[in-house]
Formats: C-alpha cells, sequence, structure tokens
C-alpha cells in the first residue's frame, strides 16, 4: 500500500473509476446525508433518553459533529500528506489529498453509526443476546442454532453494529439501486476499523478486537480490500490491517464521544459546571500546556455567564485542541500507520500523556453510563428489540407457516423481505435483523406493542 494507490472512486457493483474524483467523493456525503438510514439515526438513543425535556444529541446530532470534527482532522494531514509525501510526483494524488481527503473523512464519520440498531448499544446486545438465549428456540421441532453453519451463528451471537452498516451502505436491498447506496470504496475503507469476519476476532489485536462485515457481506469487502491495496495481515489469513484513513475516522468518533456527553450530563444536571469545567480545563493544560492560551480560556469562561453557554465554550476549545494534537499524532507516525503498524488509536496516545482525558473517561462511565434514566433506556431496549426478534425469527423459519405467520411477514417492508423460501435460513434471519435493526427507538417500541397487543391502531 502506497499514499497514492489506497484510494479509488470505484463503487462495489461498479468497477470504472470516474474522472471527476472531486464530484464522487462529495456524492458520498450528499447521499449519506439524504439517505433514510441516516434520516433514522435523528431518533435513535446516543447516550440519554429521547425525547426529553431538555435538548440532548442523539445519532443523528452525533454523526453530523464527528463529520465536522473528522473533516478538520484531514484538512491538516491530507495537506501534510500532499505537501511531504506525494509532493510534485503524482498531481492525482496530489489533488485527493490536497483537495478530497476531507470530504471521504467527514462522509465515513457521517455514516460512522448507520449500523447501529435503537436503543443505543443496548440494541447490539440484545440482538446477541436473544440468539444466545434462543439456540434451543424449537421451530419445526428443530433447534434455531441447527438452521445455521458455525460460522453465519458467530454473527447473530455477536452482532456488530460496524458489521452492519457497511451492509446497509453496500447491500443491494429489493427494490431498491442495483448498486446498494453506492458508495466509493475510498469511503468504506475509512469505515473498516475491524477489516475481518466474526470468526476473526481476537481482541489482543485493535484491528481485529470487534468484526467489520458479516458472513453475507464476504465478497463486498474482498472487493473493497483489493481496490484499496489494504494489507494482508501476516498472522491471520483473511484479516486484513487497517487502511490509514480509519484512524482519522475513529479519532474524531473519540474526540466526540466522552467530550459531548459531558456536554449532555451537565445540561441535564448530572454533572455540576465545576465539575466539568475543570475536566475539560485539566485535558486543555495536559494536551496544550501553553500558560498564555490555558490562562486566555479561562479569563473567557469567567466571563461567559450562562452556564451552558460556557461549558460550550470549553468544549469547543478542547475538541480544537485535541483535534491539533490527534492530528500531529497522525503526521508524526504516518509510516507506521500507512504500514498496518500502528496497534494504537491515536486519542489513546493522548490519553498516555493526560491524565485528565483518563479520569473524564472514568468519569463518564462511573457518573453517565451508569446513571438511573439511561440505565432504564438499555433496559427498555433490551426488551422491546428481544421481545421483536422473536416475533419474526420464527415465522420467517419455517415451512409451513400459519396464517399469524403470514400476518407477521406482512409487517416487513418489501425490500428487507428477499426471496423468503429461496435464500437460505442465515440470510431469511438477516433479512429480520436488517427490518428490526433500520427502527427508531420510537417505531420499535410502537411497533412492539402493536404486535403484541398492547396498543391498537385508532384509525378513527
Amino acid at each position: 500500500m502506497r499514499w497514492d494507490n489506497c484510494f479509488t472512486s470505484i463503487r462495489i457493483g461498479d468497477d470504472k473509476d470516474r474522472a471527476d474524483i472531486r464530484s464522487q467523493y462529495t456524492r458520498d456525503y450528499d447521499k449519506i446525508i439524504f439517505s433514510s438510514p441516516f434520516r433514522r439515526l435523528q431518533n435513535k438513543t446516543q447516550v440519554f433518553p429521547l425525547p426529553g425535556t431538555s435538548f440532548v444529541h442523539n445519532r443523528h446530532t452525533h454523526s453530523l459533529e464527528v463529520a465536522s470534527v473528522g473533516r478538520s482532522l484531514a484538512s491538516i494531514v491530507g495537506d501534510f500528506i500532499a505537501k511531504e509525501e506525494i509532493k510534485d510526483k503524482d498531481h492525482h494524488a496530489y489533488a485527493f489529498y490536497k483537495y478530497e481527503l476531507p470530504a471521504v473523512i467527514s462522509s465515513a464519520c457521517l455514516a460512522h453509526d448507520i449500523g447501529n440498531p435503537a436503543f443505543g448499544h443496548s440494541g447490539e446486545d440484545a440482538i446477541s443476546e436473544f440468539f444466545k438465549q434462543h439456540a434451543s428456540l424449537k421451530i419445526d421441532g428443530e433447534d434455531l442454532k441447527t438452521y445455521m453453519a458455525d460460522q453465519e451463528w458467530n454473527d447473530l451471537i455477536n452482532f456488530e453494529g460496524n458489521a452492519n452498516a457497511f451492509r446497509i451502505l453496500t447491500r443491494v436491498f429489493q427494490g431498491k439501486s442495483p448498486y446498494g447506496m453506492g458508495i466509493t470504496l475510498s469511503t468504506l475503507a475509512s469505515m473498516m476499523k475491524y477489516p475481518c469476519n466474526s470468526n476473526q476476532v481476537n481482541k489482543q489485536f485493535r484491528h481485529r478486537k470487534k468484526y467489520g462485515y458479516f458472513q453475507s457481506d464476504t465478497k463486498g469487502f474482498e472487493f473493497l480490500a483489493e481496490g484499496t491495496n489494504m494489507i494482508p495481515d501476516p498472522n491471520e489469513e483473511g484479516v486484513y490491517l487497517r487502511h490509514p484513513f480509519v484512524y482519522l475516522v475513529e479519532a474524531a468518533d473519540d474526540i466526540c464521544y466522552n467530550i459531548i456527553d459531558m456536554e449532555d450530563a451537565h445540561r441535564l444536571g448530572i454533572l455540576s459546571t465545576t465539575q466539568v469545567s475543570e475536566a475539560f480545563l485539566g485535558i486543555i493544560e495536559d494536551i496544550d500546556g501553553q500558560e498564555a492560551s490555558l490562562k486566555r480560556t479561562k479569563d473567557i469562561f469567567k466571563k461567559i455567564g450562562d452556564a451552558n453557554e460556557s461549558i460550550a465554550f470549553l468544549r469547543s476549545v478542547l475538541i480544537n485542541v485535541l483535534v491539533t494534537a490527534a492530528s500531529k499524532q497522525f503526521v508524526e507516525n504516518h509510516a507506521a500507520i500507512l504500514a498496518g503498524r500502528f496497534n494504537q488509536s491515536l486519542v489513546g496516545v493522548l490519553e498516555d500523556r493526560s491524565p485528565g482525558l483518563k479520569d473524564l473517561i472514568k468519569m463518564s462511565v462511573e457518573r453517565i453510563y451508569q446513571y438511573p434514566s439511561v440505565i432504564e433506556v438499555e433496559l427498555a431496549g433490551f426488551h422491546v428489540m428481544s421481545e421483536l426478534l422473536n416475533i419474526y425469527v420464527p415465522s420467517v423459519l419455517k415451512r409451513e407457516r400459519s396464517s399469524l405467520d403470514k400476518s407477521i411477514l406482512s409487517m416487513m417492508p418489501q425490500q428487507f423481505k428477499g426471496d423468503i423460501d429461496g435464500e437460505s435460513h442465515y440470510l431469511r434471519v438477516m433479512n429480520v435483523i436488517d427490518h428490526i435493526s433500520s427502527m427508531t427507538d420510537a417505531y420499535a417500541t410502537e411497533h412492539y406493542r402493536r404486535l403484541r397487543g398492547i396498543e391498537i391502531r385508532n384509525h378513527d
């Protein structure tokens, strides 16, 4: 892999490298932001319950903010690669890094959570736990687990939102475009944090901590790996090392995640202004280390009378500090990143330099993610998602379906049905997961209540 051959405007299902590369990468962003899966993120939980009396982030606003941070990181790094690595050797590559990398990274950031089901990470856990707990569920006299090959079953008991994002962006849904969403391989590679399947996960390696594609999407991944010249992992056949652009998307997400959760917790009164301001200022001091700029930041902070606005100011300063520091880490380690030898995250390196950043993450775990309303959403979401699977999965697998089974399947949108009786059992179940994982928090809850007879639709 080289800086001049790790990007392309080719798409899965369309092997033509378009001459007008600028429009292709910009179109990625436009396709994602106008898509239904992205729009549904506005009613998917980030951390705190939705809706609420106070405005807090959801998956949609989080993704937009990550895209903004990702664009900034890519602008700095792209300028460095263009001027220092490409120089005048390749005009095409120079133009890509100088002008187009920000569009690629912001597009990947925009879509990085597009595969997450309703109710945050508890939705992912609910899907996995359903199959673990129902392995012996009898369907036509056979255990549910026996309907799948072992590799296929592993996808189901370890459902992964990252793999689901790749599926959503590349799958040809019934009645939809023959090229899926038509996203370039460059953008897809930037999202592939874990270039392995569910049977190749090994938490000792960062690029195999989770998995990035389902068994059903193996061909698409192989096309992606070949098209962007990803490096095969010498330790495991079929696994690849991370694409260098992944580190920018990951850093943008890491920068936003805990910081924004702290701001939301302050807005909701879970954390005080003093707690959050001291945490933010401590990290700024650790990472930036310039007394003059720190003093100026503190002076401005003290002059802002509104508590929420003062925290928003510190948040913006902190994000800028972290963007500068993370991009510097990429530049300093660019050779190792390109060669696949960098086994850390950019923000992870900063955590080693900043006790304050580690303390912030610890505070988020102890004071935010264990907060009663957050736990309530997780428990409710876990129950709703599990019950929906319990309704749909048996019906889609049965050889002889009752009128009730047929009625249940009639509730699935046509794009998710596929060829119910012509596909493998695994693909039928994946169709069900496509349907359920696409639901928003509100729709999943409403759908569950109606299917269980808790609530009846009123047509008057």
